[in-house]
C-alpha cells in the first residue's frame, strides 16, 4: 500500500498543488470597467430610497390620463366618475388648469369637449370657487402658455367668455380676477377681448356656443319644443332625476330662463301639477342646474306675459304671487326679487301708466344724449307731470348711460346735478340710488363693469352735492348687508372720502381738463381779480369759457358774490349777468353759486358784518334779472 501524502491548508480549501476551493470567502474581488469581459450587472447593487409624493403630486399625475381619456370617448359621465374617484375636492382647480390648458393646443372638437365638460360637471364635480380658481391660475399662466400657443390670449378669452355664457362664471369674474394680475400680465389683455370682444357683440351668446361647432346647431323654436315636451313627460312621471338630466342634455344653460317659464305656466294652467313644478325648480336650483340669474330671468319673463295669461287663466295673477311667496320663502328664488308687477293689488292702469313712462323716459334720455339740451329735457319731465316716478328716471338714466361711452356718463351726471337744482327732491334721488343698487346683480349680467361704474356715479353724485355723504349711509340701512349693491356702496364711499376726490371724480369721464381743483379756483380768483381792476368784459366771459369746467362754474358765481361783498364794488355782478346772457352759466350753476354763498354766510358774516343784507340785495337782483327761480329761498343759513 502505497504512501499517501495529503497536504492540509489551515482552513481546509486547499494548499499546494490545488486549485483552492470553490468560493473564497477571505479573498477580496474587484471588478475592472476597463477589462474587456466587464460586465455592469456584476456590480453590487444599492438600494436608494425614494422620496415620498405628496397627493398633490399623485392628484396632478391622474389628471393627463383622465383629460386623454376623455378627448378619446367624450364621455362625460365616466370623467366625472374618475374625478370623483380621484378625491381632493379642493384641488380640483388644477384639473380645471389642466383641462383647459391641453385643448388650448388642439382642434376644435377639443375645445367644444372642454366646454361641455366643465358646464356639465358644474356642481356636480366641480365647484363654483374651484372652476374660478382654476381659471384665475389659467390667467397668471397665460404668459408663459403663449411660448407654446401663439395665439393663447385669444382661445383663452374664448373659454372665459363661453364659461360666463354658460352660467359656471359669473360676469363680475372678469372685473375681480384683475386684482390677481400684475400690470404687465397678458391675463389683464385675456379679459379685455373676453369683455369687449365677445361678450360685448350683438347675440353673443348664441355666438360663443357655435364657436367650436357645438352641438347646439338647433333652433330656439325646437328647444323651446323640447323643454315642453319634457316637461309634460315629468309631470307624468313625476321623476325629478330624470327631467333634471334632460334640462342638462339640453346643453343651453343660457336658456334656462326658458325652463322656468314654462314651468311655470305649466303649473299656473294645472294646479294638479302645481307641487311637481314647485319640487322640480327648487331641486334644479339647489343643484346649481338653474343659476339665480336665469331663475329670476324666468319670473321676470312671466310677469311680463301675465296680462295675456290672464285672458286664458283668470286667476294667474294670484297663483303667480302665492308661487313667488313660496319660492322666496323657500330659498330658490332671490329674495331681493320685485314681483310688484304681478301683484294683484297693482291695479292694470297704474302698471301700464309705468310702462308708458319708461318708454317716455327711454326716448327722451336718448334725445338728450344727442342734443345735450338740459333745458328741454327738464321742460318734457314737468308737462309729463308724473313726479312720483322721478326715481324711475334716474335708474334709467343712468343704467344706459352705464352702457354707453365716457361722453354720454359725462352728460349723465351733469343732468342729475341739473335735476337736483330744478326738479328733483334729495328723496327722489336717493330712491333712484337704491333701485339701481337693488338690481345691481341684474344690471352686470348685460353690462359687466356695471358695479364699478355705479360706484363711480354714486360717489360723483356725493362730489357734485346731488346726494350728502349722510345719504350714503340712509341707502346702506335699506340694503341687505352682503348683497353686490352694499359692495358698490362701500366702494363709492372710498371713493368720495379718497384724497383728491373731488378733482379725480370730477375727470373721471373726461367731464375735467386736467387742472387741480385747487388750480381752477386760483385761476378763476385771478379772473375776477382782472376784471375787477378793469378788466374787459368780453375777455373774462372767453377765459371763463376755456376754463372747460362748466360744471364748476358755481365756483365763479359763489367767488365773485363773495367779492362784490367784500370790496363793496358789483361790477362782478355785471359780469354775472354777462355770462348768464350769453349761455356761459346756467340757471342751475347760478343757483349752485347762490346756494354756497347762502350756507356760509355766517362765517362770512365775521368779516363782512352787512352780508346778509347784501346777499339779500344779490337775491332779488338774481330773480329780477332770471338768473334764479323766484322760490329761491334765503331761509337755509339760519
Amino acid at each position: 500500500m502505497s504512501d499517501l501524502l495529503i497536504f492540509c491548508t489551515t482552513d481546509g480549501a486547499g494548499g499546494k498543488g490545488t486549485w483552492g476551493r470553490l468560493i473564497d470567502a477571505d479573498t477580496a474581488t474587484f471588478l475592472d470597467r476597463n477589462d474587456p469581459n466587464y460586465d455592469s450587472d456584476e456590480e453590487p447593487y444599492e438600494l436608494i430610497e425614494a422620496p415620498a409624493t405628496t397627493p398633490l403630486e399623485d392628484y396632478k399625475k391622474s389628471l393627463v390620463t383622465i383629460i386623454e381619456e376623455y378627448f378619446s370617448t367624450g364621455d362625460v359621465k365616466q370623467t366625472g366618475s374618475d374625478l370623483k374617484e380621484l378625491g381632493y375636492d379642493d384641488f380640483h382647480r388644477y384639473f380645471v388648469k389642466k383641462l383647459v390648458s391641453m385643448a388650448m393646443d388642439r382642434h376644435d372638437k377639443e375645445k367644444e369637449m372642454v366646454s361641455v365638460l366643465l358646464s356639465s360637471l358644474y356642481g356636480d364635480g366641480l365647484s363654483s370657487t374651484q372652476i374660478k380658481l382654476g381659471f384665475v391660475m389659467l390667467l397668471q399662466a397665460v404668459d408663459d402658455l403663449a411660448v407654446d400657443i401663439p395665439d393663447a390670449v385669444d382661445v383663452l378669452a374664448l373659454f372665459i367668455a363661453r364659461a360666463v355664457v354658460d352660467d359656471i362664471l359669473p360676469p363680475a369674474f372678469l372685473n375681480k380676477a384683475k386684482g390677481s394680475l400684475t400690470e404687465s400680465s397678458k391675463g389683464l389683455q385675456v379679459l379685455q377681448i373676453a369683455a369687449k370682444s365677445y361678450l360685448s357683440a350683438p347675440h353673443h351668446a348664441e355666438l360663443l356656443e357655435r364657436r367650436w361647432g357645438g352641438s347646439t346647431h338647433i333652433t330656439v323654436e325646437e328647444v323651446k319644443r323640447r323643454i315642453t315636451d319634457l316637461l309634460k313627460e315629468y309631470i307624468k312621471n313625476g321623476d325629478t332625476a330624470e327631467a333634471c338630466r334632460c334640462i342638462r342634455e339640453l346643453a343651453v344653460p343660457f336658456f334656462h330662463h326658458e325652463v322656468v317659464k314654462r314651468a311655470a305656466t305649466l303649473g299656473m294652467e294645472s294646479p294638479a301639477a302645481e307641487t311637481l313644478i314647485v319640487k322640480l325648480l327648487k331641486e334644479a336650483s339647489e343643484e346649481g342646474l338653474i343659476s339665480s340669474s336665469q331663475m329670476v330671468k324666468g319670473f321676470s319673463r312671466i310677469v311680463e306675459s301675465l296680462d295675456d295669461l290672464s285672458l286664458d287663466i283668470p286667476s294667474a295673477k294670484s297663483q303667480f304671487q302665492t308661487l313667488v311667496s313660496k319660492a322666496v320663502s323657500e330659498g330658490w328664488l332671490d329674495s331681493s326679487y320685485e314681483s310688484s308687477g304681478a301683484n294683484g293689488s297693482v291695479q292694470d292702469d297704474d302698471h301700464e301708466k309705468l310702462r308708458r313712462y319708461k318708454r317716455e323716459a327711454v326716448s327722451m334720455i336718448h334725445e338728450y344724449f344727442l342734443s345735450d339740451d338740459i333745458p328741454e329735457l327738464i321742460r318734457t319731465l314737468k308737462e309729463l307731470g308724473l313726479p312720483e316716478y322721478n326715481p324711475v328716471f334716474i335708474k334709467k338714466l343712468i343704467t344706459i348711460a352705464m352702457d354707453r361711452k365716457n361722453r354720454e356718463k359725462e352728460m349723465a351726471s351733469v343732468l342729475l346735478s341739473s335735476l337736483s337744482m330744478e326738479l328733483f327732491s334729495n328723496e327722489d334721488i336717493v330712491k333712484g340710488f337704491i333701485m339701481l343698487l337693488e338690481s345691481a346683480e341684474d344690471t352686470a349680467l348685460d353690462i359687466l363693469d356695471a358695479s364699478d361704474e355705479l360706484g363711480l356715479f354714486l360717489a360723483r353724485a356725493v362730489i357734485d352735492d346731488v346726494l350728502a355723504p349722510l345719504n350714503l349711509d340712509e341707502i346702506g340701512s335699506i340694503l341687505p348687508p352682503k348683497c353686490s349693491g352694499a359692495e358698490t356702496l362701500n366702494m363709492a364711499r372710498s371713493l368720495a372720502s379718497a384724497r383728491h376726490a373731488g378733482e379725480r371724480l370730477l375727470r373721471c369721464w373726461g367731464g375735467g381738463t386736467g387742472w387741480a381743483v385747487e388750480d381752477a379756483k386760483d385761476k378763476i380768483t385771478k379772473l375776477l381779480e382782472e376784471y375787477e381792476s378793469g378788466g374787459d368784459v368780453g375777455e373774462a366771459c372767453k377765459c371763463i369759457r376755456e376754463m372747460g369746467m362748466p360744471f364748476f362754474n358755481h365756483e365763479v358765481v359763489k367767488k365773485a358774490l363773495v367779492m362784490a361783498m367784500e370790496k363793496k364794488k358789483e361790477c362782478t355782478l355785471s359780469l354775472l349777468h354777462e355770462c348768464f346772457g350769453e349761455g356761459i352759466i346756467t340757471i342751475n350753476q347760478m343757483t349752485k353759486g347762490f346756494s354756497r354763498v347762502r350756507d356760509g354766510l355766517d362765517d362770512l358774516a365775521l368779516d363782512i358784518p352787512d352780508a346778509r343784507e347784501k346777499f339779500l340785495s344779490y337775491v332779488e337782483h338774481g330773480k329780477k334779472n332770471g338768473w334764479l327761480v323766484p322760490s329761491f329761498g334765503v331761509a337755509a343759513s339760519t
